[in-house]
């Protein structure tokens, strides 16, 4: 039986993991880079250990760092989160051969599954209908523009063992195909130390849907309805939703089954997630396999609110041997769930923003309606350049998709954060497009749409600027330091309680 589990992430989901552990009654142990020496996961866990400068190479990537201190703490089990090595066949391994559970598949159906052409092969032999595409057996340049002339143009030249969007390029003419191997090449190798490409149509317009899966080593396997997580930019998620607002029953029977005959092609235990390229509406709308995701997804919570299981509390279980507590005909969805994921970024661009966190304030009262905030900040915190700028995401649920994206909208308006640039904005007026509320979104809408939805700040961000810039300019005279030394700037939210503007 795991009683000790070791966290291998940082977080909201590090957050989220430790929560779970205590519902159940087992400890969780945190671990931390110096950047994280003071971030909330540490303080929430029963344990916390460094791992490392605030490099993720150094520590959050560091499988012998990871495993000493698994030793160190006495860690029966070590569950990796998402990112970072949750999806590292060696590492799933490393923890085996140390005798730790690992919280997922085994290191053997991760290799399989983290293939994307080994993928394919295994899911295509299932039954299960791949995008039309192309493996070069030869990796030479001129190979693999011979494999996109078979597949025809346009096409996107991907990564075979990446995801994420990295490694990958759409290549529209032959011309372009010299550079977009070079770049899709290089990326890849920087990424995931394999440079191998392949080939596969590009689909116009596909919206994005993906199944969860959960299987127990009792041989039951079960899905858990589906996510439509079409709303993406460069290939990173924004806005997921469950369950799929344009799926109808019957294709929800043939997806879903598609998903589990993957899913039992390669032995899967634990949780997953088959993702497929919906190309059309309707019952016998053609769909493809994309790629299995062989970790828990950040968008998990809205599973979570359309049929009551925790995602965490079933992959603890499984890992402690235990048969799943339900069949197929008991999972029921109820309701509409929708989820944000709100970043420090500049939304115009996508950089990634850094900085100290002057004021961060989640919707107070967000559980008692049908709201849920995963944050991983707290006020004050800096907000560093070395990880993923993801502050928080917030779950919404209700009786139908409109109160549910209602109920998002009055989240975002009263969520309070300053300090540095965030994407609430960018949030409100996505959420606010007709397209968005009549379903008539696809995988590339956000970047066809850039200009409309990031033009200028909306009023009231801007009219919280200037009360901050006013409380500065009108503090009056202030006493002169004891020490001529200290340069403190006044901080308008150093003391509790309202300000007075």
């Amino acid at each position: 039986m795991i009683r000790r589990v070791l966290i291998a992430n940082r977080g909201e989901i590090a957050r989220r993991v430790t929560r779970a552990c205590h519902e159940l009654g087992l400890r969780a142990i945190a671990v931390y880079s110096d950047a994280d020496a003071d971030a909330p996961h540490v303080g929430e866990a029963d344990e916390a250990i460094r791992i490392g400068p605030p490099s993720a190479t150094e520590s959050y990537l560091n499988m012998p760092a990871l495993l000493d201190a698994a030793r160190r703490t006495r860690a029966d089990a070590v569950h990796p989160g998402y990112g970072f090595l949750s999806e590292n066949a060696e590492f799933a391994d490393r923890c085996a051969a140390a005798g730790l559970t690992f919280i997922g598949p085994p290191g053997s159906v991760i290799a399989r599954m983290g293939s994307k052409t080994a993928a394919r092969e295994a899911v295509r032999a299932a039954g299960v209908p791949v995008v039309p595409g192309d493996t070069p057996v030869s990796q030479r340049d001129d190979d693999i523009v011979a494999a996109m002339r078979r597949v025809g143009y346009p096409v996107l030249l991907k990564a075979s063992s990446g995801g994420g969007g990295k490694g990958m390029r759409v290549v529209s003419r032959e011309q372009d195909a010299p550079e977009a191997i070079a770049t899709a090449r290089r990326e890849a190798e920087r990424a995931f130390a394999a440079g191998a490409l392949y080939v596969e149509r590009r689909l116009e317009r596909p919206r994005h849907i993906e199944v969860q899966i959960v299987a127990d080593t009792h041989g039951t396997i079960a899905h858990l309805f589906e996510r439509d997580c079409s709303l993406q930019r460069r290939h990173q998620k924004v806005v997921e939703e469950a369950p799929g607002p344009t799926i109808t029953p019957t294709l929800r029977e043939r997806i879903t089954q598609a998903a589990l005959a993957a899913a039992r092609a390669v032995a899967y235990v634990n949780a997953g997630t088959c993702e497929f390229l919906l190309d059309g509406e309707g019952d016998r709308a053609p769909f493809y396999f994309l790629e299995m995701n062989t970790r828990l997804q950040v968008e998990h919570p809205v599973t979570e609110a359309i049929t009551g299981l925790d995602l965490v509390h079933l992959q603890l279980r499984v890992a402690s041997g235990e048969p799943l507590p339900f069949r197929q005909d008991d999972v029921r969805a109820t309701g509409h769930a929708i989820e944000c994921r709100v970043y420090a970024e500049d939304s115009a661009s996508l950089l990634p923003q850094s900085g100290r966190l002057l004021r961060y304030r989640e919707p107070r009262g967000a559980d008692a309606h049908g709201v849920r905030i995963d944050g991983g900040v707290r006020e004050g915190q800096t907000i560093g350049v070395y990880y993923d700028p993801l502050l928080a995401k917030v779950i919404t649920h209700a009786d139908t998709r409109e109160g549910a994206l209602q109920r998002m909208t009055e989240a975002i308006r009263r969520f309070d954060i300053l300090g540095l640039r965030h994407n609430l904005p960018f949030l409100l007026r996505l959420l606010a497009m007709p397209e968005v509320r009549s379903c008539r979104t696809y995988t590339t809408f956000i970047e066809d749409h850039l200009i409309d939805i990031t033009r200028a700040p909306a009023a009231p961000f801007r009219q919280a600027a200037a009360a901050i810039a006013a409380a500065v300019a009108t503090r009056g005279p202030s006493p002169a330091p004891a020490d001529t030394r200290d340069t403190a700037v006044f901080d308008p939210w150093s003391k509790p309680g309202p300000v007075a503007w």
